[in-house]
């Protein structure tokens, strides 16, 4: 089992920045992606951005490119998410997701509020 917490959302401005965290505790050893998706009221969850535990590598959705920015802390199990930029349309629930040949873990989301 892995546990997975996002911490960080909240208001924010639209053009301001917001700092995303995602801690994984529990058997970690079998994570290789850690990713971040994203549901706003009325639709489906959509994926946000990626990366892997072995290389460092990186995904990122269209609409996110160059404003957001997905990096990993391999000493603390954490991974970031900074959001610059910021749109009213990136307001969502923010989910982080744990990777591993055995499923996927989740955490319970996060609110990301942009107003206009």
């Amino acid at each position: 089992q892995v546990q997975v917490v996002e911490s960080g959302g909240g208001l924010v401005q639209a053009g301001g920045s917001l700092r995303l965290s995602c801690a994984s505790s529990g058997r970690t050893i079998g994570v290789y992606a850690t990713g971040w998706y994203r549901q706003a009221p009325g639709k489906e969850r959509e994926f946000v951005a990626s990366i892997t535990w072995d290389s460092g590598s990186t995904n990122y959705a269209d609409s996110v490119k160059s404003r957001f920015t997905i990096a990993r802390d391999n000493a603390r199990n954490t991974v970031n998410l900074l959001m610059n930029s910021l749109k009213p349309e990136d307001t969502a629930i923010y989910f982080c997701a744990a990777l591993t040949n055995a499923g996927t873990y989740w955490g319970q989301g996060t609110q990301v509020t942009v107003s206009s």
